[in-house]
């Protein structure tokens, strides 16, 4: 997941305004959640742990069972150093599970409640990737993006319009939103035919629309349905170097929800 350069960044946040649009709760209805209420164990027929990759977000994944614990109604998802397993030469430790092959989302609004315990290098993300196409000709949606103790959070889209062309401004692709950094927050996403629309706390902060553009790959989001992805990261690029005596970082899910619209009225 690159990220823009600071530059980009601080325009970002001379120009966010936030909206106070709220949900239309007569809008939705509520087709699928989970509440964590299992204690002691993950649904595996939604969850799979996330295996390790290259990419500076999954470097470090592993299927250690203590980065994982349901919990109180809260899937906990951690990040650690590496002072446990001796066999694996990773330095950190992340748990991060997703729906891959198991569920997808199409058109309605995806909630997720969380609370994030920072820590310096700590990177927690709740994102979408498309079922079927590659990074990023089919898109990338961050529905939350937040880095070591910020009381703020990054919501941002990636295509092929995005990342290989670096239109990144029209229409602007990426919103910072604050954030409660001591408690939950709710972050959601709406996805439209021609438009991904952004909340926090049901406070509006972003609309991504399908404009008229001769160029390539602006809006792949209707194409296909996509999975959700929710992760500890530590460390990369973007967030900077890991402080070790600041871990564990820690995500405590409360719940994920799935709207679909309600049918019209004949």
């Amino acid at each position: 997941m690159k990220k823009g350069n600071l530059v980009f960044i601080l325009l970002l946040v001379l120009s966010f305004v936030a909206c106070s649009d709220k949900k239309e709760t007569g809008k939705w209805t509520l087709a699928w959640e989970d509440n964590f209420n299992r204690a002691g164990w993950l649904d595996t027929t939604t969850w799979s742990k996330i295996p390790r990759g290259k990419s500076d977000w999954n470097k470090y994944m592993s299927d250690y069972e203590s980065l994982y614990e349901v919990r109180d109604g809260n899937l906990i998802l951690r990040g650690i150093q590496n002072t446990v397993l001796p066999n694996d030469t990773a330095p950190y430790l992340t748990g991060g599970v997703y729906t891959k092959g198991k569920r997808t989302f199409g058109f309605g609004r995806l909630e997720i409640k969380a609370k994030l315990k920072g820590a310096q290098g700590a990177w927690p993300a709740i994102w979408m990737l498309p079922e079927k196409d590659n990074w990023p000709k089919g898109g990338e949606i961050d529905i939350m993006e937040r880095l070591n103790y910020d009381g703020y959070v990054y919501q941002t889209v990636h295509s092929y319009y995005t990342h290989h062309l670096g239109i990144k401004d029209n229409p602007v692709s990426s919103v910072i939103a604050t954030i409660d950094p001591n408690d939950y927050n709710v972050f959601a996403i709406e996805k439209y035919p021609d438009s991904l629309v952004f909340f926090v706390n049901e406070t509006h902060t972003k609309t991504y629309p399908r404009i008229e553009t001769t160029q390539e790959g602006q809006f792949p989001f209707s194409e296909q349905e996509f999975y959700l992805l929710i992760d500890m990261q530590l460390g990369g690029s973007w967030v900077g170097a890991i402080d070790p005596t600041s871990l564990p970082a820690e995500m405590y899910i409360d719940w994920v929800r799935y709207y679909e619209p309600k049918p019209e009225k004949k």
